[in-house]
């Protein structure tokens, strides 16, 4: 189910599924229920294009300080509850936006219905996460293993498990650490339910590792036209993350607006710090608001070629470097003036 075709599903201010623009959720990382820190946090990933904001909920006072925090925040609150199933019903009763839970370890079915109960009379949508790792021992045996396939059933059965209570105001997530078997776990409950999908890698790993293969299981899975909301799971900051999940979407042609920076890989041609350089370039960028690329080319010989391409760019040379804007050399300054003279540049730019 292409997410042209999903259902819409509302959350707090929120809408993803039906062709709405695939929103960007992160997680705090902070004691929910030190309300000053996570709200710091939150306001940090708002500013930085965070659009659902995920809180763990493992004791009471979390649930109680959910209604606090989203007295001061501006963007939908999600619970994230496991095992216990008056945990869940707190932070409905607390404001939460929308709640995550595993069904199969909630508990029985009159702890599940009490929880669809209250989400029913407040209209929260419900999150229902399976993950690899507690993936049901009976479906491991049935298909030899953690699989794809296995995950999906899984997903489905919680699914018609509240669906027979009478609720179907519903968000699925799949996830696995197995790059490809997430993708294709994708590709198989797409053909199997309208409900929208979140997607992400989990415990993708390090900034490092983590947004490889976030961006490699993102990019199959969105390209393919799944998905309605998405998380990059990196181990360090969330800001991080908020950071990584826009670039990918910028990349896939999902999300428009700022400044997409491209830079030459350096070569032998190269006399001044390229990298350095392009590092200072993409610092520079974050705050500007416009919708262009900016190239940061090594040499003045391929430069004004390799940047044709970008809206403007700099190229360096041997203590000079020149401003480039469609392709063309507007004019030559001293290398130590390229980075102040590409920021006056933008900062006059008029789309």
């Amino acid at each position: 189910m292409y997410r042209e075709h999903t259902r819409v599903v509302q959350i707090g201010n929120r809408k993803i599924g039906g062709g709405n623009p695939v929103l960007i959720q992160s997680m705090t990382n902070t004691r929910t229920d030190d309300v000053k820190a996570t709200v710091k946090q939150i306001l940090e990933l708002e500013a930085a294009g965070c659009e659902i904001i995920r809180c763990a909920v493992p004791d009471m006072a979390a649930a109680e300080a959910l209604s606090e925090i989203k007295k001061q925040i501006h963007i939908p609150l999600v619970a994230d509850i496991h095992f216990d199933y008056r945990l869940a019903i707190a932070a409905i009763e607390h404001g939460a936006d929308k709640i995550r839970i595993n069904p199969g370890n909630i508990g029985s079915r009159d702890r599940i219905r009490a929880v669809v109960d209250a989400a029913k009379e407040r209209r929260i949508p419900i999150r229902i996460g399976v993950n690899s790792g507690s993936l049901e021992k009976d479906l491991v045996e049935k298909y030899g293993g953690v699989t794809a396939e296995g995950l999906v059933e899984s997903a489905l059965d919680k699914v018609k498990i509240i669906e027979d209570m009478g609720y179907d105001n519903l968000v699925i997530s799949i996830k696995s650490s197995d790059v490809l078997m997430c993708a294709r776990a994708h590709e198989l409950i797409a053909r199997e339910t309208d409900h929208p999908l979140h997607v992400g890698i989990t415990e993708a790993g390090t900034l490092y590792s983590g947004n490889i293969k976030s961006a490699v299981g993102l990019g199959i899975i969105l390209y393919q036209g799944i998905g309605d909301t998405i998380r990059v799971s990196l181990t360090g900051t969330p800001l991080e993350e908020i950071k990584s999940a826009k670039r990918i979407l910028k990349t896939l042609g999902l999300r428009k607006g700022g400044v997409e920076v491209v830079s030459c890989p350096t070569c032998g041609r190269t006399r001044i710090d390229l990298i350095g350089l392009a590092n200072q370039v993409e610092s520079m960028v974050q705050d500007i608001p416009l919708d262009i690329k900016v190239a940061v080319m090594g040499c003045v010989v391929n430069g004004p070629g390799e940047a044709r391409e970008a809206d403007i760019g700099i190229a360096g040379g041997v203590g000079v470097g020149l401003l480039i804007k469609k392709g063309e050399i507007v004019k030559k300054v001293p290398e130590e003036q390229l980075l102040d003279t590409l920021r006056e540049e933008l900062l006059q730019w008029k789309e």
